[in-house]
């Protein structure tokens, strides 16, 4: 397994729209046991491939405490079965150091393939709605910050932008 490089905002590529999966062969096997890698290494719940510059439908995510419970998405495709909004606290693997409170619906369905092609469907609410929605934003091209003001999705990126040139 690898560490892959997560790309992080603005970068051009977050904005690509994944393309589906049509291989669930061991290439792709790989591809999801290095993003699960990534993924836990980053401190994080979710990893979209987008964010790992593979502009496939496939998301990998956790929301358990302890890191026990992996989950898979490829070609996932979503629909809201509840339309009232919750809030939560969200951050990113590609905005760094960032956190803000973005509102989402709150229960919805989910119907994807797993890393070997068998389709499946769950409902969510919660963190593990959040999180699902989050990383199928990032399949469609749009982060967390799309859901801001502009002044602060402005902020943000300037100050990434600023961070990456001093550590360069």
């Amino acid at each position: 397994m690898a560490i892959l490089e997560i790309i992080e905002f603005p970068h051009p590529n977050l904005r690509k729209i994944a393309e589906p999966v049509t291989a669930f062969d061991a290439k792709l096997g790989r591809l999801v046991d290095d993003m699960f890698e990534t993924m836990y290494e980053a401190n994080g719940i979710g990893l979209a491939a987008t964010q790992v510059d593979i502009h496939k439908r496939l998301l990998v995510l956790d929301t358990s405490e302890e890191k026990d419970n992996p989950q898979v998405f490829v070609n996932p495709i979503i629909e809201i079965i509840e339309s009232d909004l919750s809030e939560y606290d969200e951050g990113c693997l590609s905005v760094p150091g960032f956190y803000e409170t973005i509102s989402r619906p709150k229960k919805i369905k989910v119907e994807a393939q797993n890393r070997v092609g068998e389709k499946f469907s769950i409902e969510a609410e919660g963190i593990l709605s959040v999180c699902i929605q989050h990383e199928i934003d990032h399949l469609d091209g749009k982060l967390f910050v799309d859901y801001l003001s502009s002044l602060k999705r402005n902020r943000i990126r300037d100050k990434l932008q600023k961070d990456h040139k001093s550590s360069s």
